[in-house]
């Protein structure tokens, strides 16, 4: 028996008092299957309760939090019949931090639930066939490379230095967390030393943290810095061995004045390039996993030297530029005209002339763009979570051999992915991409080729 909470005395299931006064009561219930947020699903006088933190198969005694028509909202006080599957979590924040939400599930299971999730999600688009590979994964703690740390302050006017509870805006005190990469160990004491020192109340928004081959510590100034946050933040600076940068909200320049701003570089390498970009750029959180990912992406493209690849969403050429190697040309295509010319310097910058980059909203009309005349073998897509609805309906029209869809929200890929397979590809295979784990979120890798005519 693992006990959560000290248990109060319970509601019986069966004679248990209406839903007109659950709230505050505690009522006992086995849990049938996890969530697409990955909270365990019970079932009380018919309604589904929702208790976060449990397991499937296991006895739950929950405090009831929150109630209406439809679902309960209730909080384990107890659990029985524990399941294999749980495991301590290693962050002593997990209950209160909202960064993680599945720590208590072995990485096996969360792999499994993540598959079963997107599986559930195809489904509901009628697509139940799914040739799953294996999943790509790595180490599942000290991945992150890019977090933002917020800063808040008590009544006493004392710092609090973390992030967000679950489910609210105020901030869990953190002094360590076990996603970060270990060049971030004591940024949290080192920060809360250095808003001391800088006896400066409220001069920060929040702080981003970085590492690339330089690793980056970014400051959002809310008012000017004093001399002695200046001093106190060139301290920290030397401490953690990185560089600072103020953003004032539409600038980034150096802590210290007598650098060139000119010369602010943040990159990182995956397969044989070097990839520059800026501290608001968008950049995939775990390097060892987009490296997997990258080079899973060609082999499952099957590049050839004579092939022609479309790239769309393909911000600053985190694809573009391992696969430009490979073929004889690359088109990217991107929303966000700074990531557009990061990308086309990118590829300057490793010497790739056959990579071009393109502007444009891929959930307008692209047909008539000079870009779109290209006859391409391959396309590949990986669109923020809002999906890429408009952009595969005329990706149909290319015919291309093969498309690969890389998505981080599975209801989206789904959508997109019936919109392909009504064109006329078959889906091939289907793989999870470990990005964030620890967490709810999916990434995953999913390969359509076109049925032979």
């Amino acid at each position: 028996m693992a006990k959560i909470f000290k248990g109060v005395k319970s509601a019986g299931q069966g004679k248990g008092p209406s839903s007109a006064n659950l709230i505050g009561k505690v009522i006992n219930l086995e849990i049938e299957r996890l969530d697409i947020n990955g909270v365990g699903v019970g079932k009380y006088q018919k309604k589904s309760v929702f208790v976060e933190n449990s397991l499937v198969g296991e006895k739950v005694a929950a405090k009831v939090l929150e109630q209406n028509s439809k679902f309960i909202k209730a909080k384990a006080q107890k659990v029985t019949n524990v399941s294999k599957e749980r495991v301590k979590p290693e962050c002593l924040h997990y209950y209160q931090c909202g960064g993680c939400d599945i720590q208590h599930l072995s990485h096996e299971g969360q792999l499994s639930f993540k598959q079963q999730k997107v599986a559930d999600l195809f489904s509901r688009q009628g697509i139940n066939e799914l040739n799953w590979a294996n999943p790509v994964t790595a180490e599942p703690w000290q991945y992150r490379r890019k977090a933002r740390i917020g800063i808040q302050y008590n009544k006493l006017g004392q710092a609090i230095v973390g992030f967000r509870k679950k489910s609210s805006n105020t901030l869990t005190d953190i002094n360590e967390c076990k996603t970060l990469l270990p060049v971030f160990d004591g940024v949290f004491s080192l920060i809360r030393e250095a808003l001391s020192e800088a006896n400066q109340a409220e001069a920060l928004g929040h702080i981003e943290i970085i590492s690339g081959l330089q690793t980056t510590v970014v400051l959002r100034v809310v008012r000017k810095l004093s001399p002695a946050s200046i001093s106190a933040w060139q301290s920290f600076e030397k401490k953690l061995g990185c560089q600072v940068l103020l953003d004032d909200g539409s600038d980034f320049s150096f802590l210290s004045e007598s650098i060139d701003n000119s010369d602010i570089s943040l990159s990182y390498e995956v397969l044989n390039q070097t990839l520059s970009f800026t501290p608001n750029s968008f950049i995939q959180v775990n390097p060892f996993v987009n490296q997997a990912m990258v080079a899973q992406a060609i082999d499952w493209l099957s590049m050839e030297e004579g092939e022609q690849v479309l790239d769309l969403f393909c911000g600053i050429g985190n694809f573009s530029l391992p696969i430009a190697e490979r073929v004889s040309k690359v088109i990217g295509v991107e929303g966000v005209e700074a990531m557009v010319v990061q990308a086309s310097e990118n590829a300057a910058n490793n010497a790739l002339d056959n990579a071009r980059f393109y502007q444009i909203d891929l959930n307008s009309d692209w047909q008539l763009q000079s870009w779109r005349q290209h006859k391409f073998d391959k396309v590949l897509l990986d669109p923020a979570r809002a999906g890429a609805e408009q952009a595969c309906q005329q990706v149909l029209s290319l015919e291309s051999e093969k498309i690969l869809y890389v998505s981080c929200e599975p209801s989206t890929l789904a959508r997109d992915a019936k919109i392909l397979i009504d064109g006329g590809y078959q889906l091939k295979k289907v793989g999870l991409i470990d990005m964030f784990s620890q967490t709810k979120h999916v990434e995953t890798m999913v390969l359509f080729e076109r049925e032979a005519r």
